[in-house]
Order: C-alpha cells, then structure tokens, then sequence
C-alpha cells in the first residue's frame, strides 16, 4: 500500500490532516478505486457524494466525484450533508455512497466515510483495504482517463427530512422548548428542516456552518463540549437539550437540569419503544453499554445481543439477527428502518417523541433507564497494552471475564472493560458498579494496575 494511504486508511474509513496527508490526489486516486470496488465502474452505475462543512472538503469532494467518474461512473452530488444524510441518500437511491468528513476531529482533519448500495458499510476487512490497493496501483500508474461519468446535483434533504418523521412521528400537544447545538457542524444545516414541522420552541445554537469550530470542538463525547449547552438549557427553562458533533451523525442528550444523560440509557429508551412497535425484536448493544440495558430489553421481551465496540460489526450483526436497533455508548445508534443505519437524528426525535407523550421532564423520563453508577471512559496512555491486558486477567482470573472486545470482568455489584485504541498507544477504561462508591473503588483499582501504581 503506498505509504500515504498507509497514513490514512483506518478500521472504518480514512481519516487524517489535510491537505498534509489526505491531499485532491489521494482523494481522486480513492474515488476511482471506490467505483471499481462498488462495481458501478464502466457505466454500470452512479454513487452519491455529500460533504460537511470543513475548509478543506470542497477541493477533496471535488477530487473523489472526479475520480469516480474518471471510470465512467456517474456522480449524484447532494453538497453539503451530515453523514446519516448521505445514508439516507444512499439507501433511499441503493447507490454506493461517499461522505467527506472528519467527523468530531478538529479542524485541521479530514477524511471519507464510504458504503456500499442500501448504506451497507464498507471497513477496513469489507473493502476499504481494496480499495486502498487499487488507488496505490492508480496512484503509481500513468494517471487517470479524462472524466467519462456524468455530474448531477440533486437535494436530499427535503426527503430525508419528510422520512425522518414517517419512521418517529413526534407528537403535537406539547410544545417543547428545545435547544440544539450543533457545533458549528452539520446538525446546522439539517436541524432547521427536520424541526420546521415540529410542536417546539427551538434555541439554536451555533448553527453557523464553520469548520474552524470557533466556540468549541463538534464531540459531545467530551463533555466539556456540553457546557454552554447546558447553562443554555438552565438559563431559558428549556425542557431538553440536544448536542451533535461535526457530521451530525452523534447525538447526546442534556436534561432540563443542563445534566447529561448516559447514552446507555437513551439506548434503554429506543429499545423499549422500539419492542413496543415489534413485540419480541432482537436489540444489540455493545459491550460498553450499561448492564441496564440487556435488563431492559428482557423486561420488555425481547432479545439482547452484545457486540463489540464499532459501527461495520454492529451493521453486520443486524443485518446477521434482523435487530430493530442497535445502542452504542457512544452515541451512535442504528435502526433497521434506517438501511441499518446510525442517525443521531433519529435517536433525538425518539427521546423528544417520549417526552411529548408525557406530562414529566426528561430526568423523570429517564429515571428508569438510568441505573448504575458508570465511570464514563478513562483513557490510559500505556507502553504494553498486551501485558497489561494479560496481568489484569490474571488479577481478575477468579471472576467471570470474556475478550469479546478487549477484557470484560464481571463481578455481582460490579463490571469494568478495558479496550486498546486502533489508532493510538491507549488503553480505554468502562466501569459500572450497583452504587458510586462501589464503581470508584473498583476504577481505582484497575487504573492503579494499567498506570503502573
């Protein structure tokens, strides 16, 4: 693989500075490769191509749609979108797809999310590494054919916008005050037209699309990116508050209180509204998603399936069991009616579709699904993630453990994971305990193992 690719091409899509290491070059050389492994090469068919709003995914864009159409592939170009936008695009149209986007990186990255027709995900083991290959082979050929494939700019959002409320009609009656932040990212420009229709009183918040970020980064897993959210909801009496990160395709969730609320529990939520709807459903969660959550789904009837951490196994294990959503604790979520797709949309819509059902608040809502004490995730910079991973295992020897993905222990007031990172000298750190001292206790105790204490 040539050794810029090498660079950027990740475990579920390529992602890295730009123009520094993901140049127009790479991008065009990715686009014609991206047609020849979706097969609609040679006039055989078109892919759909949306961007977000970084300074430099014009110029990438450019290049990819190029690329792709130097194989005489057309392009179907929907400019600016959130990722679950050009999901949607591609399911609705069963068109590969290509989004341009960094995501929640900072400004200075960028990168290409890419799948198959009907939003089917392409990983690093389901293509992406093909096409790394065959861009190498085009990057060190003789240069690429002039385009032959045909350039047709179409708007999605409007459909995107009327299907959203088809799958999570929110009811009238009660009008919500919402406010939304989007980061300076996507949610700015697709909030708008997915909450005209809706019975809300909406705060926006740094809606201007602007991939410098200027008041804080698009990635709400932070929480320090929650704080002017929540002051914001506190100050106007707002009911609930919404926070999305730079492609829109996360979202997270502050009570009227301005306290966060865990991802896991808005998972215990969708899946319960989503058995109401499909009595005895099969619900994955990951294996960092609160031990509520297979409670929750069993108390209601269905089936639970845990799966390891990432959206390409987690779209294949639906599509394997038939799930009807899937939960991951860190704010993605996937729906079978969504092409199996994730949409932090979506996940917000139910959340205000169940409060509007009510007469309480989104604490009050939320008091059920929310049980445990969890530690949120520490992460740990370590020279040996192997060894320490083995000594753990060797402490916890006596207690049930699994390596689904990384190392699980379970205990009976008590469960922690500890994950190695893909891309970085990290271990990750999940506890949950029945109370907080009882997670505090245990977290301190793991991170005294990894830290060397």
């Amino acid at each position: 693989m040539d050794p810029r690719l090498e660079q950027v091409v990740k475990a579920y899509d390529v992602r890295g500075l730009s123009p520094e290491q993901l140049d127009a070059d790479l991008a065009r050389a990715l686009g014609a490769a991206f047609a020849v492994e979706t097969g609609i090469d040679g006039g055989r068919g078109a892919a759909v191509v949306g961007h977000d709003m970084r300074d430099t995914s014009p110029a990438l864009v450019e290049a990819f749609s190029e690329g792709v159409r130097t194989q005489g592939a057309d392009v179907i170009g929907i400019g600016l979108a959130s990722t679950d936008l050009l999901y949607f695009a591609s399911g609705d149209l069963d068109v590969p797809g290509a989004m341009i986007t960094a995501s929640h990186n900072p400004a200075e990255y960028n990168g290409i999310k890419l799948c198959r027709a009907g939003a089917k995900p392409i990983g690093y083991d389901t293509g992406l590494s093909a096409i790394a290959e065959h861009a190498t082979t085009l990057l060190r050929g003789a240069g690429l054919p002039e385009p032959s494939g045909s350039y047709e700019q179409r708007d999605a959002l409007t459909r995107y916008a009327e299907y959203l409320h088809q799958i999570v009609p929110v009811p009238a009656g009660r009008r919500l005050k919402v406010v939304a932040d989007a980061g300076n990212g996507m949610a700015g420009h697709t909030v708008p037209s997915v909450f005209a229709s809706l019975d809300v009183d909406l705060t926006p918040m740094y809606f201007e699309l602007d991939g410098t970020f200027p008041n804080h980064d698009a990635n709400p897993l932070d929480h320090a990116t929650l704080v002017d959210l929540q002051a914001t909801v506190r100050e106007t009496g707002a009911d609930i508050g919404l926070a999305f990160d730079g492609d829109a395709d996360r979202c997270f969730v502050v009570d009227e209180l301005g306290a966060v609320v865990s991802p896991s529990a808005i998972t215990g939520l969708i899946a319960h509204r989503a058995l109401i709807a499909s009595p005895g459903a099969t619900i994955l969660h990951n294996v960092i998603t609160s031990k509520a959550v297979p409670e929750i789904v069993a108390e209601n009837g269905g089936t639970a399936v845990r799966t390891p951490v990432g959206h390409s196994l987690i779209k294949a294990e639906m599509a394997r069991t038939g799930a009807v959503f899937g939960g991951e604790h860190s704010g993605h979520f996937y729906f079978k009616d969504f092409f199996l797709a994730d949409s932090g949309m979506i996940a917000a819509l139910h959340v205000m579709a169940a409060l509007a059902e009510t007469d309480g608040t989104v604490s009050q809502l939320m008091a059920q699904y929310e049980r445990y004490a969890a530690s949120g995730e520490i992460n740990s910079t370590v020279d040996d993630a192997p060894a320490i991973l083995e000594r753990l295992t060797t402490t916890y020897a006596d207690l049930e453990h699994d390596t689904m993905d990384g190392l699980t222990v379970t205990a009976d007031t008590w469960w922690f994971n500890v994950r190695a990172s893909n891309t970085e000298p990290l271990l990750r750190l999940n506890v949950e305990g029945d109370d907080e001292a009882t997670m505090a206790a245990v977290r301190d105790d793991v991170l005294a193992i990894i830290r060397g204490g």
